[in-house]
């Protein structure tokens, strides 16, 4: 499975940081789209821009692989 996401942003220096976002903490029209999901996990540019969110750590952190990216945890 080496499929590249087609809508990730180009990340310059190659490292993105994942964490976890509560869901209600995000947009109403995001929280619609992910009923029953309590948290999800974001993919961070160091500048903090917000690249992707998906539904559990593992996939981030193949999503950032799958990109050729460096994940890196953020607590």
């Amino acid at each position: 499975m080496n499929t590249k996401y087609t809508n990730m942003p180009e990340v310059p220096a190659g490292i993105v940081y994942v964490r976890s976002v509560a869901v209600a903490d995000l947009p109403q029209d995001v929280q619609d789209q992910v009923e029953g999901i309590e948290v999800l996990y974001s993919l961070h540019r160091s500048d903090g821009a917000r690249l992707a969110l998906v539904k559990d750590r593992a996939m981030a952190f193949a999503l950032a692989r799958q990109n050729d990216l460096a994940p890196v945890n953020v607590h």
